[in-house]
């Protein structure tokens, strides 16, 4: 398969690429922005995958992977990338114009690439999207997190979007929600937080990138009678 995997140079998106090219089969594109050294590292361990670099800031990088989709010739895509901080500020303190800026940089972008990669999957009959979203969106989302919950939000009710009309063109359309993990984009949280959310946790560890990736491969594969669904992984 062909997969192209959105923000997979760092975190879940690398775990997302080193799982999926481990399988010989498959051909992994996936884009990066500053994580230079990251991407070369995966592309040097893997010859099955094939870096682009992609600034969902930069308009003209998004219109050159949108373009090309049909080059890549797509099997899968998985909406992975986010920009910005998970956590800012309590809501009321936030500028309305960052929800804004957050729609733009984030989700402006993944709807160009989804929509490209949509009208080539209908030309072939066949396609996969898979798109990350976040348990915050069942659970309390964590106190700061509004900007990030809204563009999370935003995306699941495109996912059961994609599914319903284009489940005739024998296209799937799924997502996996997450909890709380440790990676760059939680980097910023006060450790003593993670460190009483280990304790609380019913297996007293945190969700990890492989076991988020591994969900994802199976949906890679997994029977299109899976279309429209989300898949919570959340213990607590």
């Amino acid at each position: 398969m062909n997969i192209l995997v959105t923000g997979g140079a760092s975190g879940l998106g690398a775990a997302i690429c080193k799982l999926l090219a481990s399988d010989g089969d498959n051909m992994v594109y996936f884009t990066f922005n500053s994580s230079v050294q990251k991407a070369n590292e995966i592309e040097a361990k893997y010859s099955n995958t094939f870096a682009l670099q992609c600034d969902f800031k930069n308009a003209h990088q998004v219109r050159s992977i949108s373009n090309n989709i049909d080059q890549l010739q797509l099997d899968v895509l998985i909406n992975n990338a986010y920009s910005g901080d998970f956590l800012k500020s309590h809501f009321h303190k936030i500028p309305a114009e960052d929800f804004a800026t957050d729609f733009e940089n984030n989700l402006i972008p993944t709807l160009k690439l989804t929509q490209a990669a949509i009208a080539y999957f209908r030309k072939r009959k066949k396609g996969r999207i898979i798109t990350i979203l976040t348990s915050g969106l069942i659970n309390n989302a964590p106190i700061g997190s509004s900007v990030y919950m809204a563009n999370k939000a935003y995306l699941k009710q495109m996912t059961k979007a994609w599914a319903s009309e284009n489940a005739k063109f024998n296209i799937v359309s799924n997502s996996v929600s997450p909890s709380f993990m440790e990676t760059e984009l939680t980097a910023s949280i006060d450790e003593r937080i993670v460190e009483q959310m280990k304790a609380n946790h019913p297996l007293k560890r945190l969700l990890t990138v492989q076991e988020v990736a591994e969900t994802v491969h199976f949906l890679t594969h997994s029977s299109k009678q899976i279309n429209g669904s989300d898949i919570e992984m959340n213990a607590q």
